[in-house]
């Protein structure tokens, strides 16, 4: 089973499409609205998993301040901005497809980060660092910024929208942890990072794709009535991305080494869609599913676009040193 979950996750350009068709249909077929009761259970199934492996302690060793502070810097600073300019440019009276554009930019970094990074021979410790940082500080940010550009198109309660957060973040990186305390204890540090780490990515894999499926599932119907809107979205989805990419990748080359650029890239680009899913579809009841569409098909775009980086990555930054001679650490740009 750990090996049929494995593959399914490591082909998630095949996989999301197919639970988002089968949403669709099932839609078509059937009542979805109680589906919305599998939305809590495969919430924490998404997330809980992600947290059992996340290197926490990580955050706090040094050497990599400069990364940090500028890929913050753009998470928080820019592409948030970026997201609502480009919401406002093609939804400008649709404020849940807004919400939706918006959210896909405002919780940076996921498992992802950390894995296109390792991929891409970046800098692994570093993006465990962004994934972990970025992460908290988009949970506790994501509904000032949700009430500070569509409070007045939307109802935005932050309390409950951070209640939500807790329930879909906090609680499942608490619990997490203790398990990885827990496994690391019970069965030792190597076992843990070589056998039983590596299986809780997989499981995440069926949480993602059962909140897809029921993303598309409840607007399946408005989705048949207007075919064209999937074109809408995905247009402005790859605008975001498409900028995201060229600014990050600008940035790191002029200010950062290579492992350090690559991961500063991951960092920004990559989204944690499940956590953005999860929101929408939990904190704004009915009308978040709308917004949950533009986030489920962002999944798209995200997936593709960081296996096609990697491949681009020796001809933006250079090739990695080989085996036995010193990393170039020449800042690029200067």
């Amino acid at each position: 089973m750990w090996t049929f979950l494995q593959k399914i996750s490591k082909n998630l350009v095949l996989a999301i499409p197919t639970a988002m068709a089968l949403g669709f249909t099932w839609g078509l077929m059937a009542d979805a609205s109680w589906m919305k009761t599998l939305i809590l259970p495969f919430t924490f199934l998404m997330v809980y998993p992600m947290m059992v492996t996340l290197k926490i302690k990580q955050v706090f060793s040094g050497g990599d301040g400069k990364a940090q502070g500028i890929t913050q810097a753009i998470n928080f600073g820019i592409v948030p901005f970026l997201a609502f300019g480009v919401a406002t440019l093609f939804f400008p009276d649709r404020p849940y497809l807004m919400l939706g554009l918006l959210l896909a930019g405002l919780v940076p970094t996921s498992g992802m980060t950390i894995s296109w990074t390792g991929f891409a021979k970046g800098n692994v410790a570093a993006a465990v660092k962004m994934t972990v940082i970025g992460l908290t500080l988009g949970s506790l940010a994501t509904p000032l910024y949700v009430r500070a550009f569509l409070g007045a198109e939307i109802e935005v309660d932050v309390a409950g929208v951070m209640g939500q957060i807790g329930l879909i973040v906090f609680l499942p990186m608490a619990v997490g942890y203790a398990t990885q305390r827990f496994l690391v204890r019970r069965y030792g540090q190597k076992a843990f990072a070589e056998r039983i780490g590596p299986r809780f990515p997989a499981v995440s894999t069926i949480g993602v794709l059962g909140i897809v499926m029921i993303a598309l599932a409840l607007k399946a119907r408005t989705i048949a009535a207007a075919p064209g809107l999937l074109v809408e979205i995905l247009i402005p989805l790859g605008l975001l991305y498409g900028v995201n990419y060229l600014l990050s990748t600008l940035v790191g080359r002029w200010l950062l080494p290579r492992g350090e650029a690559i991961a500063l890239v991951y960092g920004t680009v990559m989204r944690n869609l499940s956590i953005a899913l999860a929101v929408a579809i939990n904190a704004f009841g009915a009308k978040g599913s709308d917004a949950a569409l533009v986030v489920a098909l962002a999944y798209i775009i995200q997936v593709q676009s960081a296996a096609w980086y990697v491949k681009w990555t020796d001809r933006v930054f250079g090739p990695v040193a080989n085996p036995g001679s010193p990393a170039p650490q020449t800042v690029r740009g200067r």
